[in-house]
């Protein structure tokens, strides 16, 4: 079900998407009120009957088909993303690529569903166990990914023989409505898969309705932990993955030209609007951190802003004029509570007039009281936490409320493999700045950047779309009462 619609409405219930890099108006989306959801599940419902029948195979062959699909479309979902979001064509491009992987992992689903088998587990009994689909699962995915995180959720769980209701941003809808008729191109059963469009009160709806069994979410904390806390309410299944404040340690022995080149991309690629971006250095010792500021200062107040769809450009604009607004008042706080800025993106030159571009911001001694260091700013700027040692550098990273991603940039083996073991994230990189694990492995954080006990894609992405059903199965001739705990002689 797409919702999208002519730029000529003006109801209340419609939202504008508009092009971040000209404040160009492309067109309205209508927002799909709790009856219009209720009867896409509705829909579901009666879909999930014959889909959850059908052999994996089959299934996988829809997932083949509309991976095909992905792979020949991706220039033009990659640009309809540019159009929305801002992010450059390449940032684009990298988005696509890493939510086509999932479908190449889904695509595996008959190997993937196998369960176990034990035989005489007793005289003449044998166990065994697999894995069902739950019924209809529901997935609400935020502005930043608006392909890459629908890509995440849905292919999973239809392949695992559910139907899917994804409600992506209102944002950029586009992406999901183009995906949507791909995966209806290649295929699909009518309502298998279903797009509603709208704000809170489609999330309410979807939280509420009573033959949704399962929840995905993606986007910032304080919405994350209330689809934990609503869903959960109503019984339903829940992964809500939520904000981030990653940190990257800066050992004294690290390259510094790697360590200046991987700062500048997973700080300011896509404009800092990345779950899993370096929004905190922190360098070990105070000649690692001047050597870091010195490296770092010219770089950054070089970074060539622009629209995403021009050659060279480095950083497309934000997402909205209110995203920019609320990341310049934390430059604002980052200045009144005393943290150094080094460049200010305010200053940068504006590539549009119309647009919402903002440059590359760098604070140096930031410190855990601040804003700018406990709060997810989700922008292009980076701040520098000076740390006294190894210890010390690994206690602010354990001390953050938020536990998402990490990284380490050192020559030392054994001081690399104790920060993986003892560092409280869900995500570590070694001498890797961006620790998106790839889609056979599984994405998730800890403490306040997770919600629920379940991670995404990967095999935790499998169990949390299915429910494993045990069965212990004898054939004997007769049988006798038996009014003891049955065990293994």
């Amino acid at each position: 079900m797409s919702t999208l619609t002519p730029a000529k409405l003006t109801t209340a219930n419609v939202t504008p998407v508009t092009n971040p890099a000209t404040d160009e108006k492309l067109y309205e989306v209508t927002h799909a009120l709790p009856p219009e959801v209720d009867a896409a599940v509705a829909r579901a419902k009666i879909a999930f009957k014959k889909w959850s029948g059908e052999t994996a195979l089959k299934r996988s062959r829809v997932m083949f088909r509309f991976l095909e699909l992905l792979n020949r479309h991706r220039e033009e979902l990659a640009a309809v993303i540019t159009r929305e979001h801002g992010k450059t064509l390449d940032d684009a491009r990298g988005e696509v690529q890493r939510g086509i992987e999932v479908v190449e992992f889904a695509c595996g689903m008959p190997h993937l569903l196998k369960g176990e088998f034990s035989e005489n587990v007793g005289t003449g009994v044998d166990g065994y166990s697999f894995r069902q689909p739950l019924g209809i699962c529901a997935g609400i995915t935020p502005f930043n990914f608006p392909a890459m995180i629908p890509l995440w959720m849905f292919p999973l769980s239809v392949a695992c023989g559910n139907c899917f209701i994804l409600k992506p941003s209102e944002v950029d809808p586009g992406a999901s409505d183009l995906i949507h008729r791909l995966f209806m191109e290649a295929g699909a059963p009518e309502n298998v898969l279903q797009v509603v469009n709208g704000g809170k009160e489609a999330v309410d709806a979807i939280l509420a309705n009573p033959d949704i069994a399962a929840v995905s979410f993606v986007g910032s904390t304080p919405v994350a932990q209330y689809v934990h806390q609503t869903a959960s309410q109503n019984g339903k299944r829940v992964q809500a993955l939520g904000g981030a404040k990653n940190h990257m340690v800066i050992m004294p022995d690290a390259p510094m030209d790697q360590v200046v080149e991987a700062l500048m991309g997973a700080a300011y690629g896509s404009a800092g609007e990345r779950c899993m971006a370096i929004s905190v250095a922190v360098p070990v010792g105070d000649e690692t951190a001047d050597r870091l500021i010195a490296a770092l200062q010219e770089r950054v107040a070089k970074i060539k802003i622009g629209p995403g769809t021009e050659a060279g450009v480095e950083m497309g604009p934000l997402v909205s004029r209110k995203h920019r607004d609320k990341v310049c008042a934390y430059i604002e706080a980052g200045e009144r509570e005393g943290a150094k800025l080094v460049v200010d993106g305010r200053k940068a030159p504006a590539a549009s007039e119309k647009g919402y571009f903002l440059g590359g911001c760098l604070f140096d001694n930031v410190t855990p009281q601040m804003k700018i260091y406990q709060e997810e700013i989700f922008g292009p700027v980076l701040s520098v936490a000076r740390a006294k040692d190894y210890a010390h550098a690994c206690k602010l990273v354990d001390d953050h409320p938020f536990g998402n991603g990490v990284a380490i940039f050192t020559r030392d083996g054994g001081i690399a493999r104790d920060f993986a073991q003892r560092i409280q994230t869900g995500m570590v990189g070694i001498n890797v700045p961006i620790p998106v694990p790839m889609a056979y492995h599984s994405f998730g954080g800890w403490k306040r950047s997770l919600f629920g006990d379940v991670h995404m894609h990967g095999m935790e992405g499998i169990r949390f779309n299915t429910r494993l059903k045990a069965v212990t199965a004898r054939w004997p001739e007769t049988m006798q009462a038996e009014f003891t705990m049955p065990v293994s002689k």
